[in-house]
Order: structure tokens, then C-alpha cells, then sequence
């Protein structure tokens, strides 16, 4: 199949939060996209405004460009309920590990790139990568290994992991999808989460990296460079912390710039950065939101 033929997935969950962040991330992709493959946009969505759905619609040019909205509880199966961390990342985070399976079924491979990523190269060399034989690609995480105080595995002694193991960064996915789905990766990932309840930390990344760990295939980190550690020529930015739409915003001001940049493009232009009391209230909903879960899930059990 020739390069102009190939099609590029990429899958992308967010809800109407971060709506605006999905703006600029799809016109950056578009921007610096020059290969010529079409790429087919798979956004698994909870609760995105009609308003802010036709906006992004507006955004890509439909000739070389899909754009799907795939609602989220259509894509959780019926009788799975997604584990309960003590943090503030939304339950959208969790839908990472269904991207293989929102795609059409002869997809052999797909990119998951969080909401709050740009994308500043042409996402075809990510989409060429050969990651071998192994089932995922991702960037290590800059906490390194899964012995970190502040992130990692803290159980990682007790599941027999050597505390030098790497530890990578989820928010940027590369995934063999035959592979991941004839090993139902969720189930695993749910499974793992429930038998390591008191260890979960950052939404999915914990039980990733626990059903991953030395089988992940390390790519280049310039495709996933943290916006609060600045580093020089990224493929990827990825504003991790206090996104670029807040006043309290402490990452890379070339980022910031960059993500501006790009979301000028967009519906959204001369938009302002916000007070970070929104950012705060937001991420106490996203907590009440966790707790009556967890409250729901005594229920049923």
C-alpha cells in the first residue's frame, strides 16, 4: 500500500471541558500534516455541547480529514464499571484503553493522543514508527521508573518488578489493535485496577504500566514533551498540569504561545486565558463526580 494510500486513526477522549483543547490539537495535526494520507479523527466524547460539536466540525478540511464523535457510554461495554482513583482526571481518561475498538475492524493500528497534546510535526512520522513486535509504543515518562516517590508503581516490589523498570507516560499511545483486542487489554486493565485498588494513581497509567511493564516499545520522547519541563524541539507538546487556557498556567511560554498559535485557527480565536478558580471547580466536579461512583459501585456490589 502506497503512502498516499494508507489511512491514519487517531483516537482522542475528552468531554466539553476541554473541548477547546481538542480545537487546537485537531488544526495542529492538520497543519503540519504534508504526507498525504487521509486521517480519520475517532473523539470519544462525554457530554460535548452540540454547539461545541459543530464548531469542531468546521475545523478540518473533510476532503482529507474524518472527524467522529463516539458517546462514551456507547463505547463502555454494558457491564464493565471503570475503577475509582483519588484523583482529579476525569472518567473520559479511562477510554483510552477502547480506542482499538472504535476504529473500523481492519485498522492494524491506531494513535491515542490525550485532549490536552499539540502536535508541532507531521503525526505520519509517529503513524510509520515500527514498534516491532511488541503490542504498544509510548514515550517514558519523565518520573523514569516505577520506583518514583511521586508517580510509578508503588506495589511494584509486591508484583515483582525490578524497581529500575521503566515507566512510561499514557497520554500518548501507539497500539497494535489485532493484538490489544485479542488479549482484551481492558479487561486486564480493570482487572489489575481492582486487585490494586489502594495503589491506583493517575487514572489508567497505574494499571497500564503494570500489564505493560517490559513489554513496551520506547519511542523517540520528543513525541510526548511535558509543557512544564520545556523542552527544546518537541514533536509533541503535552501540557500535562495547569492547561494553557488558565491564568495560572506555569508551563513553557513557547508552548502556551504555540497551543495559541494554533487555536487561533479555530472557532475558538482571541480567546483569553481563564481564571483558575474555573480550573479548580472543575476539578472538584470531576471528584463528586468519582465519589457518587464509587458510592453507585457499594450499591451494585
Amino acid at each position: 500500500m502506497s503512502m498516499q494510500q494508507d489511512t491514519i486513526y487517531i483516537v482522542i477522549a475528552t468531554d466539553n471541558h476541554y473541548a477547546i483543547l481538542l480545537a487546537a490539537l485537531l488544526k495542529s495535526v492538520e497543519q503540519n500534516h504534508t504526507s498525504g494520507e487521509r486521517i480519520e479523527f475517532y473523539i470519544i466524547d462525554n457530554g460535548i455541547t452540540s454547539e461545541n460539536i459543530a464548531k469542531l466540525k468546521t475545523i478540518l478540511n473533510p476532503e482529507a480529514y474524518g472527524l467522529h464523535f463516539c458517546n462514551m457510554k456507547s463505547v463502555l461495554p454494558k457491564d464493565m464499571v471503570l475503577p475509582v482513583d483519588g484523583s482529579a482526571l476525569p472518567f473520559v481518561a479511562y477510554m483510552r484503553m477502547f480506542a482499538p475498538y472504535i476504529i473500523p475492524p481492519e485498522a492494524e493500528k491506531v494513535l491515542y493522543l490525550d485532549v490536552d497534546m499539540i502536535v508541532v510535526t507531521d503525526i505520519s512520522k509517529l503513524w510509520h514508527t515500527d514498534i516491532g513486535d511488541y503490542m504498544v509504543g509510548c514515550v517514558q515518562d519523565h518520573s523514569q521508573v516505577v520506583s518514583c516517590e511521586w508517580a510509578g508503581i508503588r506495589n511494584y516490589a509486591q508484583l515483582g518488578l525490578s524497581p529500575d523498570t521503566k515507566y512510561f507516560n499514557s497520554g500518548l499511545l501507539h497500539i497494535k489493535t489485532k493484538a490489544w483486542r485479542e488479549a482484551n487489554i481492558p479487561e486486564q486493565i480493570i482487572r489489575c485496577s481492582e486487585e490494586n485498588k489502594e495503589y491506583l494513581s493517575l487514572a489508567d497509567q497505574y494499571p497500564l504500566n503494570v500489564v505493560f511493564a517490559n513489554k513496551w516499545f520506547e519511542l523517540d520522547p520528543r513525541w510526548n514533551c511535558k509543557a512544564i519541563l520545556d523542552i527544546k524541539d518537541p514533536y509533541i507538546m503535552h501540557f500535562i498540569d495547569i492547561k494553557p487556557i488558565y491564568k495560572s498556567y506555569n508551563g513553557s511560554k513557547y508552548y502556551q504561545d504555540t497551543f495559541y498559535k494554533y487555536l487561533d485557527m479555530t472557532p475558538w480565536a482571541n480567546y483569553s486565558p481563564v481564571s483558575n478558580y474555573i480550573r479548580l471547580w472543575r476539578k472538584v466536579y470531576y471528584k463528586l463526580v468519582k465519589a457518587s461512583s464509587k458510592m453507585i459501585n457499594k450499591k451494585r456490589g
